[in-house]
This record gives C-alpha cells, sequence and structure tokens, in this order.
C-alpha cells in the first residue's frame, strides 16, 4: 500500500492553516526570500481543460516535443462538458515516442477497444506516479520546513517528500513517488525527482517509463500568487526520442472552515478511494483487465 506521512494529513494542512507562516523565517539562513507555498493554508485547485488541451492533459511547451494526447480518430471526452465520455485513446502516431513506448500504449489502446473502462489508477487504490501526479483532480498543499517540502495530495492522502540543498542517493530504490531532491531559485522551487516505479505511469494515457525516467519540476506562483504552475521536464531514452516539457496549473483555492455537518471544502475534508470492488460484475471483459486493489502485508505505523 501507498507510504502515508505518519503525521495525520490532513491535522498536517489545518496545523499549517494556523501556524504555516511561522515555518518561513527559519529559511532566512539558506534562501533569502523563498517563495510561499503554503499560503497559509489554503489548498491548490487543480484546473484543466487549458491551452486547448482536454481535461486534465499536459500543456505543451512551446518549442518542446509535445506530450501524448488522444487519437483524433478517437477523440476524447472528459465529464461535465455535455457530451458523451469517453476513454483516453493514446495518438501513437506522436513522433516522439519511441518503438516500446508505442508498442506499450497500443496494449492500453486495444483494451479500450475491447470494451475496457480505462480508468484513472488513484480509481482503483494504485498512486498514479510522477509527474501525472501532478494532473491529479482535487487540491494540492504544500508544507514548507527548512529541510523538506512536502507536498500532499489531498485526495487518498498522497505525500511527497521532497528533501532540500542535498544531492540524490547513489542508488535509490524504486518507489511510486521516486526520489525528489530539491532547492529554490528565486521565486521557483526546483525539484529533481529519479528512482520511480516503472509500474507507474507518465501520464494519463498510460504512457509508460524505464527506471531511467528523469523528471524535473519548477513550481512557482503566477498572476500575483492567484495560480500555481509546473514546468516539467521528462527524459527518458527508452520512452522518448527527446527529452521534452509540459505545463500543469493550479488557481489558490478559498479552503473554508468547517461548518456544522458541512466538511466540503474545508481544510477538515478528507477523500480516499474506496476500498470495495468498483466494476460491473456482468461485465467481465472489464474485470479482466483490472488490476487488483493493492494491499498490504505489514502496518504503516
Amino acid at each position: 500500500m501507498k507510504t502515508v506521512c505518519k503525521l495525520h494529513v490532513m491535522t498536517a494542512v489545518a496545523a499549517s492553516a494556523i501556524c504555516g507562516a511561522a515555518f518561513l523565517p527559519a529559511f532566512a539562513a539558506g534562501d533569502s526570500n523563498p517563495p510561499d507555498f503554503t499560503k497559509g493554508g489554503f489548498g491548490w485547485a487543480s484546473m484543466g481543460g487549458q491551452n486547448g488541451r482536454i481535461g486534465n492533459d499536459f500543456i505543451p511547451v512551446a518549442g518542446s516535443p509535445d506530450p501524448v494526447t488522444y487519437d483524433l480518430a478517437h477523440p476524447y471526452v472528459p465529464n461535465n462538458v455535455g457530451k458523451q465520455p469517453t476513454w483516453r485513446v493514446a495518438d501513437l502516431t506522436n513522433p516522439n515516442l519511441t518503438q516500446w513506448a508505442k508498442d506499450s500504449l497500443k496494449k492500453s489502446n486495444d483494451m479500450i477497444a475491447d470494451g475496457f473502462a480505462m480508468y484513472n489508477r488513484t480509481s482503483r487504490c494504485w498512486e498514479p506516479g510522477i509527474p501525472v501526479l501532478n494532473t491529479s483532480p482535487g487540491r494540492t498543499y504544500f508544507l514548507q520546513t527548512p529541510k523538506e517540502v512536502m507536498i500532499v495530495w489531498q485526495r487518498d492522502q498522497i505525500v511527497r517528500h521532497v528533501y532540500l540543498n542535498v544531492p540524490h542517493s547513489s542508488n535509490p530504490r524504486p518507489s511510486w513517488n521516486g526520489e525528489s531532491v530539491g532547492h529554490y531559485d528565486g521565486d521557483t522551487l526546483v525539484v529533481d525527482t529519479i528512482g520511480l516505479s516503472t509500474k507507474s505511469f507518465v501520464d494519463n494515457y498510460r504512457t509508460p517509463h524505464s527506471e531511467r525516467l528523469h523528471v524535473i519540476e519548477r513550481f512557482r506562483m503566477i498572476e500575483g500568487g492567484k495560480k500555481l504552475e509546473v514546468e516539467m521536464t521528462i527524459d527518458d531514452p527508452e520512452a522518448f526520442v527527446r527529452p521534452w516539457k509540459a505545463l500543469h496549473r493550479w488557481s489558490l483555492d478559498q479552503t473554508t472552515s468547517k461548518g456544522p455537518g458541512n466538511v466540503t471544502g474545508t481544510f477538515d475534508e478528507e477523500i480516499r478511494c474506496m476500498d470495495g470492488e468498483m466494476v460491473n460484475p456482468l461485465n467481465q471483459i472489464e474485470a479482466a483487465h483490472l488490476e487488483p486493489l493493492p494491499t498490504a502485508n505489514r502496518a504503516d505505523f
């Protein structure tokens, strides 16, 4: 099962709302004026449908090879746009994909053609991995200390640990979120991640990666702190012909204090993956392809 920060995530988020600003003076010795991504405990709400992209697909960067998107013969239609939703069918003509990556994506496309509903992996309690976690819906929180930044996805309580001003270990053990080290570059948090499990995918189309995947993220606030943007550089010579860049953005979410019988949109909202079966038992084609729910053979605490 996924590793969860031992401090209860929502307790940590609530605490940041009360004393988040207190973290910042401690940075003075190493970083004179680090950006405050904690923003008083308010979360960052994932933004989709930007710059001509569909749903929460990656936003392309000018001058870079394009991210994988949908096959024009099978347009992707997300929920809540007034049309019949469809599943993502990857465009295999993307010239930046290696043949190995194309072959893997074709298997996913064929599953959809056979009737499989290609859910986001978090719907089956699996961690998505990096960088695709950035596109996940819901709120993201930052907890900043002098030695570490924790990036918390509120749903499923996924926590990334970014260790500041230290080198990578010589041989990191592969994990869902990999090994992340970082530093501040002016108004930007730079995060360098390696050691990512090959059980994860690069994007929501299930683009594969090898153990050589290297992701660099540059987080910065834009539009006067009303939005957060990350520029991602993805490099894996086994999956891509050239390294490529993409963007994702969040808006500052005006999280409120909870009221009687209501925690939606509050600091205390907690959403987790359902532990039950999530497939129509009459659809055995889909059931045959489903990844099993992950289980733990030992307690995390």
